[in-house]
């Protein structure tokens, strides 16, 4: 059983001055984790640049290479460009207006932002076109009309980027936005902030989730168990004493999560932070990032173990995204 210390990160009270000081030189982040000897197989120019919050950094273990929350941002020379896709989830063909996916039955998706509190090597959407699909206030409308004339769509997911890098009344004006639709009725949002940014769940943020109509579920991005330390997991058990469903989805990762026994501390820890194992992901074939790619063989292996060590509630279900599916496709076996 791996041993898991919880530790204070010691976050600051703005999450906007943790932005700004966050950590965007691979340089940088060597000396801070004195593994200055490791330069020659990073890239550090990435055309997709590092960005990873201090208090993330301080949940690495100095002198580690493998430390699985660094090989998560670290930028390899190894991120082949040969490989992978630039859509590797048909994101583009699913858009009918600028910004809002609407693949399955019942629910849209809004890509909010661009932004993230930090940037993972394994993004799907790593090479998204923001700046041509991301409807900011001004250009609002064609999205509202699309969700007004769909009247089977119920449930609006946030996403992005990372939706809560916006601010609170930016976020607040959004969510009154669609509450004025009367068929809308539950509001998701996909975030790694409680994860990375755990100061990102302020009182405004939690006051205008109580206050919509809406049934708020968040679903959280985590991989490992050593992402969730006490600032982690104070901010999750905060929303979770709102009323705000929490799930996780993570992404098997090799190197990073992909043994049974990094799976099941994970899901413990979860556990203990209020928040239910939903989706284990199979890598989504991005360009830049097949490195991280485990055989399905492999991960059917690992959720049988795991499925004899936990309670079924806390064994996530495997999946993949398909284009053009339905919805996610379960791996059961091989």
């Amino acid at each position: 059983m791996q041993t898991i210390t919880l530790l204070n990160t010691g976050a600051l009270d703005n999450w906007r001055d943790q932005m700004i000081n966050a950590i965007t030189s691979v340089d940088e982040l060597l000396r801070e984790l004195e593994l200055e000897h490791l330069r020659a197989g990073l890239d550090r120019s990435p055309g997709f640049r590092l960005q990873v919050p201090r208090a993330y950094v301080r949940k690495m273990q100095k002198r580690n290479p493998e430390d699985p929350l660094l090989k998560q941002v670290l930028p390899l020379t190894a991120e082949d460009a040969s490989s992978g896709s630039v859509d590797p989830v048909g994101d583009l063909d699913a858009m009918p207006v600028p910004g809002l996916l609407h693949k399955y039955h019942g629910r849209a998706l809004l890509v909010t932002t661009g932004a993230c509190a930090i940037h993972c090597r394994y993004c799907f959407r790593r090479h998204f076109p923001y700046a041509d699909s991301n409807p900011r206030k001004q250009a609002w409308r064609p999205m509202l009309d699309y969700l007004s004339d769909h009247d089977d769509i119920e449930e609006i997911i946030l996403s992005g980027g990372d939706p809560l890098m916006l601010d609170n009344g930016i976020l607040d004006r959004l969510i009154q936005a669609f509450e004025e639709i009367p068929h809308l009725r539950w509001l998701r949002i996909h975030t790694r902030l409680p994860v990375v940014l755990p100061a990102r769940i302020d009182d405004g943020l939690i006051a205008l989730l109580r206050r919509s109509r809406f049934r708020s579920t968040c679903v959280i991005h985590c991989n490992h168990a050593n992402e969730l330390m006490d600032d982690e997991l104070a901010a999750l058990q905060r929303m979770d004493n709102a009323g705000i469903s929490l799930l996780n989805q993570s992404v098997l990762l090799k190197g990073v999560n992909d043994s049974a026994a990094a799976l099941t501390a994970l899901s413990r820890r979860l556990h203990q932070a209020r928040v239910l194992p939903y989706y284990l992901h199979m890598l989504d074939p991005v360009q830049g990032a097949m490195h991280f790619e485990v055989a399905e063989s492999a991960a059917v292996d690992i959720l049988d173990t795991i499925r004899s060590e936990l309670p079924g509630y806390l064994v996530p279900r495997l999946v993949r995204e398909i284009p053009g599916e339905a919805s996610k496709s379960a791996i059961f076996t091989i």
